[in-house]
């Protein structure tokens, strides 16, 4: 995104951009988080080109990012008018939410009536996994894939993922539902009590289920039919510059999102952000779920992961999303599902391939209350 946002800069100052590219110079400022370019790159385009369905319905989305859905509403109304056949329902989609946001008050956190359905089943109860006939009947066969594209033009919106999570679960695929409620609550701060309610129960009907070797040839079915276009939230460059200073001698907190801007190439060799380079043999604290290297469950050494999984077999973290945690000798943790708080000191590992990118030897852990 850094690189085409500066090929697009260099080549407007040689010419002017044709509309399509000011879209997609104004799509990918949003991406890298730069709001105000983004605006200035898609006003001026939509000024130049009124009636450009792409400049109209990324300025729809800049103008929510910047919270003026009115505006959102405008261009949005404009881009469903605009759109070609195979884009108009995601529009259309997207339009209905701005307008169900525009309706309610600010400290609002329910669940957007997005698909005209209720998640319970026929006896009008939550339950996981199960949806009513009368509500499975309302719920399109592409309803998934729309909302999925919601998600990903609006990746920091935590009620768009909320809304992914009981699909996945709607799906079959419980365990991917109840990881993304856990993101909702521990990355985007979702506090709504019909939220907490559901995730407790996914939570408990995956943790309830049978576990152990003998399950392993299983693994296959435990995807449910919901497939996901993107495992994670796309980077959002702007993280770092509200980043504290580091500190060299004290405590620094380390958020999951610096640990995941790091690339990996073809050969395993990783590229970590220059602050997580500071950060390299410094003292850090941070949260996570435990996973267990082995069968053993009273352990001196483990991996910790940002969200928790059911199944480590279908849901296994990317390698940038993983810590390898070792505590002092001697010293052991008992394995359970409570989220930790983990302080020592990072080391970071360029060079061997064969080991974790992230370590913290003689490790302190608590649990979070």
């Amino acid at each position: 995104y850094e690189k085409a946002a500066e090929k697009l800069e260099k080549l407007g100052k040689e010419r002017p951009l044709t509309a399509e590219e000011q879209a997609d110079l104004g799509a990918i400022h949003l991406r890298l988080g730069n709001l105000p370019r983004a605006l200035a790159v898609l006003r001026a385009g939509h000024k130049e080109h009124p009636q450009h369905f792409h400049l109209v319905a990324n300025l729809g989305t800049a103008y929510q990012m910047n919270g003026d859905l009115p505006q959102a509403a405008g261009c949005l109304q404009q881009a469903v008018r605009l759109a070609p056949a195979e884009q108009k329902p995601s529009e259309e989609m997207h339009l209905k939410l701005v307008r169900l946001r525009l309706r309610e008050t600010p400290e609002h956190q329910e669940l957007d009536d997005l698909l005209g359905i209720r998640f319970v089943n026929d006896r009008g109860d939550y339950e996981p996994g199960r949806l009513a006939a009368e509500q499975r009947k309302k719920l399109s066969a592409s309803a998934v894939a729309h909302i999925q594209q919601l998600a990903l033009w609006l990746p920091t919106d935590g009620r768009l993922l909320w809304q992914l999570g009981e699909l996945a679960a709607v799906y079959g695929d419980l365990k991917t539902g109840a990881a993304i409620m856990d993101g909702c609550v521990t990355e985007f701060g979702l506090r709504a009590r019909e939220l907490t309610r559901h995730r407790q129960l996914l939570r408990a009907a995956v943790t309830g289920q049978k576990e152990g070797p003998a399950v392993k040839t299983m693994h296959e079915g435990h995807a449910g039919t919901l497939k996901t276009r993107s495992p994670r939230p796309l980077v959002d460059r702007s993280i770092e510059a509200g980043l504290p200073a580091i500190k060299p001698e004290g405590i620094n907190g380390l958020p999951w999102q610096v640990l995941t801007q790091t690339t990996v190439d073809r050969h395993y060799r990783p590229t970590f952000s220059k602050y997580l380079q500071d950060l390299d043999g410094k003292q850090v604290r941070l949260e996570g779920f435990v996973q267990p290297l082995g069968m053993a469950l009273d352990m001196n050494a483990f991996l910790l992961i940002e969200y928790p999984v059911g199944c480590w077999y279908c849901e296994i973290p990317e390698i940038i999303a993983m810590v390898y945690i070792e505590l002092p000798p001697g010293k052991t943790l008992q394995f359970s599902r409570d989220l930790i708080q983990v302080t020592g000191k990072l080391k970071l590992n360029a060079k061997d391939p064969e080991d974790f990118l992230y370590s913290i030897a003689n490790a302190e852990v608590k649990v979070v209350e």
